[in-house]
């Protein structure tokens, strides 16, 4: 059984939707390491999934296995909008504060990078707009992607872009493939 092992989220954690399939993730994950390596799963202490969802772990878990809305990761916007933006610090801040506002993650984590002024046209013209990246270790999506999309179109409209000329793409990016600190964040 794969469901088996999974880890009991607390209800104090910060909100994601990504919880469910991130406990079937550990799930599938725990039985492929099982199955190569037994003795590695041992100090998981994983038990199974309790009645009405709720998930239980008899000791501390691995903490690369834990709620990636809890770990750090790297939220980072790279937003390319093609009018200037009177005060472009200010708009970051507020950018930022959207993204913990949508994804739960310590604004100590968010990276943000506005690049104002661009080259961009959308529909042929280059009337306002705007088209961006959103990158994050968990706490990707359809709820929070549409909580920061109403945000970062909210600011966007008080400098003239209508959110209707506002693409933004997001990535939940696993650990290894994001580097900090001379390593990534899988080790």
């Amino acid at each position: 059984d794969l469901v088996a092992p999974v880890r009991r989220w607390s209800a104090v954690s910060p909100p994601c939707a990504l919880r469910d399939a991130l406990a079937m993730l550990t799930a599938v994950i725990v039985a492929c390491v099982t199955s190569v390596h037994p003795g590695q799963v041992s100090r998981l202490s994983l038990t199974k999934v309790k009645p009405g969802g709720h998930m239980s772990a008899q000791a501390p878990m691995d903490p690369r296995l834990a709620d990636p809305c809890t770990l750090p990761g790297d939220p980072s916007l790279v937003l390319n909008v093609n009018v200037q933006l009177p005060d472009k610090a200010s708009f970051m801040a507020a950018a930022s504060k959207a993204i913990v506002a949508a994804t739960g993650k310590p604004e100590s984590y968010v990276a943000v990078c506005v690049n104002d002024g661009a080259s961009l046209i959308w529909g042929g013209t280059d009337a306002p707009a705007a088209i961006g990246c959103l990158y994050s270790i968990g706490a990707i999506s359809k709820e929070t992607n549409g909580a920061f999309m109403k945000d970062i179109s909210a600011l966007l409209a008080e400098h003239g872009v209508p959110a209707d000329r506002i693409y933004v793409n997001f990535f939940d990016v696993p650990r290894e493939n994001v580097g900090w600190n001379g390593k990534t964040f899988a080790g």
